[in-house]
C-alpha cells in the first residue's frame, strides 16, 4: 500500500512538472505574445493562491484520498481538453486561461490533502522515509518534466504534451483506489469560516510552526530574487550562460542528495536541522552579490540546496507528527500558501529593486533576512528539544 502511495505521488509529480513548460510553449506557439503568456500563467496562479485555504478545509472535512482523487480527475480533464483543442486548432487565450485556472483550482484542493493522506496511510515510524521517497520523486520530476514537455512539443506539437499530462493524472487517480487510510477522528462540522478559524487556532498553538513558516516564506522570497538576478550575474560576471546551467543542475543534484540522506542520518532535532537548512540559502545570495569566483558560487549553491533538500522531508514528518490529524490539511494549506505567494513576490520585486539600487543590494538584504528569520527559529525551546521518536534513521 505504501508503494502504491509513493507511485501515485510520483506520477502526479511528473504530470505537474510537465504543465509549466507545456503551457509556456503552447501560448508562444499560438499567439507569440508575452502579455498573453503572463495572462495564462496568472490565471493558473491566482485561483491556486485564493483557494488554498478552502482546499485545506476540504482536506480535513472529507477523506483526503477522495479530495486528491477529484483534484487529479479535474486536472486530467483540463489537460486532455487543452491538448485536444491544440490538436484540433488554435484555442483562444480566454479558453487557455480558463483551463489553466481550472488546473490551478484543482491544485489548491489537492496539495493540502497530501500530508493528511500520508499520515493516514503510513505508520508514524515510516513517515520520514516515505516523505523522503516522495521528495526524491518530485525532484526527479522537476528535472524530467520540462525536458519531456519540451521534447514532445518540438517533436509532435504542444497538444501531445497535454494529452500525456492528462493520462498521467488519470494514472495517479487510479493508484488512489487501493489505498486504505486509518480511521479519521469524528468531529463536529462547523461552517466554513468556523473550520478555517479552527485550523488557524491549531496553527497558532504551535509557535515552532508559525516561526518556521515565516522562515520558509522568507526563503522562498530570497529564492525568487536569486532566480531573477542570478542568471544575469552569471552571464555578465561569471562567464556566461553555461555557468548558470551548471549552477542550476548542481543545485538540483544537491537537493536530491539532501532528500535522500535525511532519513538515513541520526537526526534528533529535526526542526533545528530544518531551520539551519533554510538559513544556509543565504550563502549563494551573498556569493552572487559579491560576485565570488565561479567555483565558490557553485559550492555555495550546492550547500544551500542540499540544506533545502534535507529540510523538506524533515519538516513534513514533524508537521504530520505534531499537528492534530483533524486539522492537518488546514494547517498545511497555510504553509503552502505562504511559500507559493512569497516566491512570485521575489521574482516580481527583484528586477525593479536591482534597477534602482544595483543587483547586490536586493541579494544582500535577502541573505540577511533568510539567515536572521530562519536562525531565529532556534531560539524556541521546542525546536531545540531533542526528540527520539520523530526522525529515527531507517535501514534501507
Amino acid at each position: 500500500m505504501i508503494a502504491r502511495l509513493v507511485a501515485g505521488r510520483t506520477v502526479a509529480a511528473l504530470a505537474t512538472a510537465l504543465i509549466p513548460t507545456g503551457l509556456t510553449l503552447a501560448v508562444i506557439r499560438v499567439t507569440g505574445s508575452a502579455l498573453d503568456l503572463g495572462v495564462v500563467l496568472a490565471a493558473e496562479m491566482l485561483p491556486m493562491l485564493l483557494l488554498l485555504p478552502v482546499g485545506g478545509v476540504m482536506a480535513d472535512r472529507f477523506a483526503p484520498r477522495r479530495v486528491i482523487l477529484v483534484a487529479d480527475l479535474v486536472r486530467c480533464a483540463a489537460q486532455v481538453a487543452l491538448g485536444a483543442l491544440l490538436l484540433l486548432g488554435h484555442p483562444g487565450v480566454p479558453v487557455m486561461a480558463g483551463l489553466a485556472a481550472l488546473t490551478g483550482a484543482a491544485v489548491a484542493f489537492g496539495v493540502p490533502a497530501v500530508s493528511p493522506l500520508v499520515a493516514g496511510v503510513v505508520p508514524a515510524e515510516r513517515r520520514l522515509r516515505v516523505n523522503a521517497h516522495i521528495g526524491v520523486a518530485s525532484g526527479l520530476a522537476q528535472i524530467t518534466g520540462p525536458a519531456l514537455a519540451g521534447g514532445l512539443t518540438l517533436w509532435l506539437g504542444p497538444g501531445w504534451s497535454f494529452l500525456l499530462t492528462g493520462v498521467l493524472f488519470a494514472g495517479s487517480a487510479v493508484t488512489l483506489g487501493g489505498l486504505v487510510t486509518a480511521p479519521r477522528p469524528v468531529t463536529r462540522r462547523d461552517r466554513f469560516l468556523g473550520e478555517l478559524r479552527e485550523g488557524w487556532r491549531e496553527a497558532r498553538r504551535h509557535r515552532w510552526f508559525l516561526v518556521s513558516v515565516a522562515g520558509h516564506g522568507v526563503w522562498h522570497l530570497g529564492a525568487g530574487v536569486l532566480l531573477t538576478l542570478g542568471p544575469v550575474i552569471a552571464v555578465r560576471s561569471l562567464g556566461g550562460e553555461a555557468v548558470w546551467v551548471v549552477v542550476a543542475q548542481a543545485g538540483t543534484a544537491a537537493t536530491l542528495l539532501g532528500v535522500f540522506v535525511a532519513p538515513r542520518l541520526p537526526i534528533r532535532r529535526p526542526l533545528a536541522v530544518a531551520a539551519v537548512g533554510a538559513a544556509v540559502y543565504a550563502c549563494p545570495l551573498v556569493a552572487f552579490a559579491l560576485p565570488a569566483p565561479t567555483p565558490i558560487v557553485i559550492a555555495a549553491y550546492v550547500v544551500a540546496m542540499a540544506g533545502v533538500g534535507m529540510l523538506t522531508p524533515l519538516w513534513e514528518t514533524v508537521v504530520q507528527q505534531r499537528v492534530e490529524p483533524r486539522a492537518l490539511g488546514r494547517v498545511d494549506s497555510f504553509d503552502v500558501l505562504i511559500s507559493y505567494a512569497a516566491r512570485p513576490l521575489g521574482l516580481a520585486a527583484a528586477a525593479p529593486l536591482a534597477a534602482w539600487a544595483g543587483a547586490a543590494a536586493p541579494l544582500l538584504v535577502s541573505a540577511a533576512l533568510v539567515a536572521a528569520v530562519n536562525l531565529a527559529v532556534l531560539a524556541l525551546p521546542e525546536v531545540r528539544r531533542r526528540t527520539a521518536e520523530e526522525t529515527t534513521p531507517v535501514q534501507v
